[in-house]
């Protein structure tokens, strides 16, 4: 509900801060972005047992370079779930599948046991729905409100499990990957979002 209301409150854009977080890259594919359109819940199936991928909002971006795909991820005051340690604790063959997958797709051999297991498919969802639009760009985003501490070490040991370059403060470009061009970023919500209620029934 929090990010419902802080992307509703945009209107036909993208939230201040993350067109800001954006802008501060001085990068031609990130700068400028118009928002098309922007849509919840985004499912994308990925190889391996029968869960999809679930993005929090997908917002669909152009800009003088071409489209460019953001895959948001919420966080209010939550973590993101599973360390690959657990999920690699008596996995399925359909879940060795997945996994073997991510790591296939995200170009990394092997990603330590202390990364978190959801940014892995987050960031699959990224590139495989730019592949699927041929947009020039795919950001996996995490929109974080009022956050716990250690949520942004996590985000930041996975961006250095890929190799990312910072290209400002919290956003960084993964070098191995032009076809789209990959880049991982971190946006503080407004934390006035965390107060909104849900309406009452009628």
């Amino acid at each position: 509900m929090t990010a419902a209301a802080a992307w509703e409150a945009s209107s036909d854009s993208l939230p201040t801060e993350i067109k800001a977080l954006l802008e501060s890259s001085n990068d031609e594919a990130l700068i400028g972005q118009r928002l098309l359109i922007a849509t919840p819940e985004w499912q994308v199936p990925l190889e391996g047992g029968e869960t999809a991928s679930n993005t929090d909002v997908l917002a669909i971006c152009r800009n003088d370079e071409g489209l460019c795909i953001i895959a948001v991820e919420a966080k209010v005051l939550e973590d993101f779930g599973p360390l690959l340690r657990e999920k690699r604790t008596n996995a399925s063959s359909g879940q060795i599948a997945r996994l073997n997958y991510l790591h296939t797709l995200l170009q990394v051999s092997h990603f330590d046991d202390a990364i978190r297991y959801q940014l892995l498919h987050r960031t699959a969802s990224a590139l495989l729905t730019a592949r699927e639009f041929h947009a020039r760009s795919a950001v996996m985003l995490v929109h974080a409100f009022g956050s716990k501490p250690n949520l942004r070490a996590d985000f930041e040991a996975f961006s250095a499990a890929l190799g990312g370059l910072e290209m400002a403060p919290l956003i960084y470009k993964i070098p191995s990957f032009d076809s789209p061009r990959l880049f991982l970023a971190w946006c503080d919500g407004d934390n006035q979002f965390l107060h909104v209620e849900l309406p009452s029934a009628l």
